[in-house]
């Protein structure tokens, strides 16, 4: 099993950035790899079990389900059903918490997978820079047009 784990600062308050990622179908306004994003049978983007059907920009269709979400924690998880990626029995989870030493955002986002024999390291790079770090300064640009 592959584990991931990223974390950056923010220099934004911790509830402009729940703002942003608590809407579990908003990821196609702010992440560079994601053209377009539905949730799937009309269902709230921020209710448990819902699923959201997304392309990438090359393409590529992926569905993950929403597994927890929680306002009170700044937290939620997820789980991917399909993608043309071999991440398999992904399970991510995302936490927010303020910075005191100012007024910013601790962002951690972890991940555990299993991959075919021989595509550990390829995977989990993958999954640390193109999405995890991808996000994060995707993120961080799109509160700054924001602000």
């Amino acid at each position: 099993m592959v584990k991931v784990v990223k974390s950056t600062v923010l220099d934004h308050p911790v509830e402009d950035v729940w703002a942003v990622l608590r809407d579990f179908n908003g990821h196609d306004e702010w992440h560079p790899a994601v053209a377009d994003s539905e949730i799937e049978r009309g269902q709230a983007s921020d209710r448990i079990g819902c699923v959201r059907r997304f392309h990438l920009k090359d393409g590529s269709e992926l569905r993950e389900r929403l597994l927890t979400l929680s306002d009170a924690d700044m937290a939620f998880s997820y789980c991917l059903h399909e993608t043309p990626v071999p991440l398999l029995n992904y399970v991510a989870h995302v936490r927010l918490a303020p910075v005191t030493d100012g007024d910013g955002t601790f962002w951690w986002w972890e991940s555990r997978f299993d991959t075919p024999a021989g595509r550990e390291q390829e995977l989990g790079r993958m999954v640390a820079e193109d999405i995890y770090q991808g996000g994060f300064d995707a993120i961080r640009a799109h509160l700054a047009r924001a602000a």
